[in-house]
């Protein structure tokens, strides 16, 4: 069973409370779970948050689209996906994260058959999709041996890290665009995202097009530099980026 299991919580030090904010009334989180549900190659669907008393609205709301909910550790997000995909008996399990409101399904189902049709222990979308796209999936057993070898703060903090600096341990796959979209930042983790995004579903997404594939948003955003230019300074991964610079041995 394909389990995708979307991370989130409320205590973002760069924008807190960021999956709750809300656009045109319905919070950013809720445009995520809308669009996640149109693909067609995932089996069950589920929110991974911490046992932290501040993402109970977070919980509330989701629970109340009809998404499951797992609560596990506030940081070792390794330990929380492991707990997760093991409770819900995952053969196959989706890495997402809750601040891409315009996750694109159908890269999703393009990146499952990939997968599946590679029978490799891992797979995730390249650089040259727009960052807010993000998506990769792996088997129970490689997240087990992530859970079991982790051995820095980076790689508990940030799931697929153990992967990614142990690559000769697994057998990847990395699914490459035709072309290079990676200068596109539809993603929410800075004030200036919030700005961005607010500013593109209110002259577009939210009003005109209920529901426009990455390509019609790229159309837009390419007509209008001025809503991109918002918030293309930022770098890219820059969490992850924070992270390493401060890694540490897991005590």
């Amino acid at each position: 069973m394909i389990v995708a299991i979307v991370q989130a919580r409320m205590s973002s030090s760069r924008l807190p409370g960021k999956v709750l904010k809300e656009i045109l009334s319905k919070p950013m989180i809720g445009y995520f779970f809308e669009r996640l549900r149109r693909a067609q190659r995932i089996d069950k669907i589920l929110l991974a948050t911490s046992i932290n008393p501040e993402n109970d609205p977070l919980c509330a709301y989701v629970e109340s689209l009809g998404v499951s909910i797992f609560r596990g550790s506030e940081e070792n997000v390794l330990e929380r996906y492991y707990l997760a995909a093991q409770q819900y008996g995952a053969s196959d399990v989706m890495r997402l994260t809750g601040d891409c409101p315009l996750i694109e399904p159908e890269f999703c189902d393009r990146l499952v058959d990939e997968y599946l049709k590679r029978g490799v222990d891992y797979a995730c979308l390249g650089p040259t999709f727009a960052e807010g796209l993000d998506c990769e999936i792996m088997k129970f057993s490689t997240l087990e041996k992530c859970h079991h070898n982790a051995a820095l703060a980076s790689e508990s903090e940030h799931v697929t890290r153990y992967i990614h600096t142990h690559k000769t341990e697994f057998n990847l796959y990395q699914m490459d665009n035709s072309e290079d979209h990676g200068h596109y930042r539809i993603v929410l983790d800075e004030p200036e995202d919030f700005e961005m995004l607010r500013t593109l579903f209110e002259n577009y997404y939210g009003r005109l097009h209920p529901y426009a594939r990455f390509f019609e948003v790229k159309g837009y955003l390419d007509s209008h530099p001025e809503i991109m230019n918002m918030n293309n300074h930022i770098l890219r991964n820059e969490g992850l980026l924070k992270s390493l610079s401060n890694d540490q041995a897991i005590p």
